[in-house]
C-alpha cells in the first residue's frame, strides 16, 4: 500500500490538479465533493483535512461497493434502476470541485448483467453529469481523479500488490521529493505542444499503425487540451473531433475492464462516422450493448496521444486512467467512444450551447469508453494547403 508519506504527496498533486483543471485556486466556503472507494479512505481523510484547512466545505462519498452494486443491477426493478437520490440535484447545482479516488474491490463483477441494465441506469444520472459539464462550462467547477492500488487492480495487471504500487508511485512522480514541481514542469512543456498542435490548419488526421487505419477530422473552432489537472496522472494531449468525418479501422491492443466487464482485441470499423462493425476478441457482445446505448455511443467523443518522454508508465494497468497514458517504448493513441469534452472549444465554453455543439459535431452520449492503442504508430496531419506533415511518431510528438 502507499506509505503516509506517498499519501501526503498525493494529497498534494491532487489539489494542485484541482485548482489547475478550474484555473484558479479555490476559495473559502466553496463546495467540494470526495468521492472514494473503501480502500482510499486514509487519502480520502487527508484531503478531507487539507480542505477544511483551506475554508473549503468538504462533503464525503463512500461508493458502493462491488457487491452492492452487483446487487443492485441483478435486483432492482425498472424504478430502481432509474431513481436518482434526492438532494444529489441540488449538491451538483452547487459544488465548485469534486475529486474522485478510484480503489475497486472488483473488476468483472458484473460480467453476467445483461448489459442494458448497466446502459439503462447510466442514461438516467446523464442529467446529473450535464450539470457538472455545464457548471464546468462556466468555470464554476471541475474536478480531477486517481486511484488507489488494490489487490484486485494487481491481480488483473498480473502483479504484486508491491509493483502495482510502484507503479502508481512512478507513474505520479510521488517517488520525486517535490512532485508538483514535476508536474508544473510537464504542465509547461505540453502547453507548448498544445499550441502547436492548434496553430495547424488541419483538414484531417490520418493514424496509421499494423492494427489500424483511421481518419479523425478534427472540426471547426477547435484546440488541443490536456495536462490540465483533471486526471492524475495524465500525459496525453486530445481533441474532441468532429464525428461525422471519423473513417477507417481503430484496434485497441490494451485490454479494457468497463462496468464489471472485460473487453479484450477491440475492433472497430467507421463510416461516416459511425462505427459500422464492432469486433472483439473477448466480450464483444458486452462492447456492441454498450455502443447501443444511445445515439451517440457508436460515435467519437475523443482523439488522443500521449508523448513517451513525459510518461513514466510502462506496464498494463489495468486501469484507463493509466493505461491511456502509457508511455512505455512507443506511447499511446487512444479514442473515446461517446461524449465529447467541451474543453476543445477555441471559443468561451460557457457559449457552446446544445445547437452549437451539434453543427460543429461535438458528441453527445452517456457513455465515454476510452480504448488504448500501444503499437509503434504515425499520425500525419493533411493540411488544408495540400501539404502533409508528420505530428506523431513512434511515441514522440515531431513538431
Amino acid at each position: 500500500m502507499l506509505s503516509p508519506n506517498h499519501l501526503e504527496k498525493y494529497a498534494d498533486v491532487l489539489l494542485w490538479g484541482l485548482q489547475t483543471a478550474k484555473k484558479a485556486s479555490l476559495k473559502k466556503n466553496e463546495i467540494v465533493l470526495i468521492q472514494y472507494g473503501q480502500p482510499a479512505l486514509k487519502l480520502a481523510e487527508i484531503l478531507y483535512a487539507r480542505l477544511l484547512d483551506m475554508g473549503i466545505h468538504p462533503v464525503q462519498r463512500m461508493v458502493a461497493t462491488f457487491e452492492m452494486e452487483k446487487s443492485f443491477y441483478e435486483k432492482a426493478n425498472p424504478k430502481q434502476l432509474t431513481f436518482l437520490t434526492p438532494g444529489d440535484q441540488e449538491l451538483y447545482q452547487n459544488i465548485g470541485g469534486r475529486i474522485y479516488l478510484h480503489a475497486p474491490e472488483s473488476l468483472t463483477h458484473l460480467k453476467d448483467i445483461e448489459p442494458s441494465r448497466i446502459g439503462k441506469a447510466m442514461v438516467s444520472r446523464k442529467p446529473l453529469k450535464d450539470i457538472l459539464d455545464r457548471r464546468e462550462e462556466q468555470h464554476k467547477y471541475s474536478w480531477t481523479l486517481c486511484i488507489v492500488p488494490t489487490d484486485e487492480l494487481a491481480r488483473q495487471a498480473r502483479m504484486s500488490i508491491k509493483q502495482y504500487t510502484g507503479q502508481v508511485v512512478k507513474g505520479c512522480y510521488l517517488d520525486r521529493d517535490h512532485p508538483v514541481a514535476e508536474w508544473q514542469h510537464i504542465h509547461k512543456e505540453v502547453m507548448a505542444i498544445k499550441k502547436r498542435l492548434s496553430s495547424l490548419p488541419v483538414k484531417y488526421f490520418r493514424m496509421e499503425s499494423a492494427g489500424m487505419d483511421l481518419k479523425i477530422t478534427p472540426g471547426d473552432q477547435r484546440k488541443w487540451a490536456g495536462v490540465s489537472g483533471h486526471n492524475v496522472p495524465s500525459f496525453e494531449v486530445f481533441i474532441s473531433p468532429d464525428w461525422r468525418g471519423t473513417e477507417g479501422v481503430y484496434f485497441a491492443n490494451l485490454p479494457s475492464f468497463r462496468s464489471g466487464n472485460y473487453v479484450e482485441g477491440i475492433r472497430i470499423t467507421f463510416a461516416r462516422g459511425r462505427a459500422v462493425r464492432i469486433e472483439a476478441k473477448q466480450g464483444e457482445a458486452f462492447a456492441k450493448k454498450q455502443l447501443a446505448m444511445d445515439a451517440g455511443a457508436c460515435q467519437v467523443g475523443e482523439f488522443s496521444l500521449t508523448d513517451k518522454r513525459f510518461s513514466r508508465i510502462d506496464r498494463f494497468m489495468a486501469e484507463t486512467l493509466f493505461d491511456e497514458n502509457f508511455g512505455g517504448k512507443a506511447g499511446n493513441s487512444h479514442i473515446a467512444l461517446g461524449s465529447s469534452y467541451s474543453d476543445t472549444f477555441n471559443g468561451d465554453p460557457a457559449k457552446l450551447t446544445g445547437a452549437l455543439k451539434k453543427k460543429l459535431g461535438f458528441n453527445d452520449s452517456a457513455l465515454h469508453w476510452d480504448l488504448v492503442n500501444t503499437e509503434p504508430k504515425t499520425v500525419t496531419a493533411h493540411l488544408t494547403d495540400g501539404r502533409k506533415v508528420v505530428i506523431y511518431d513512434r511515441g514522440v510528438f515531431t513538431l
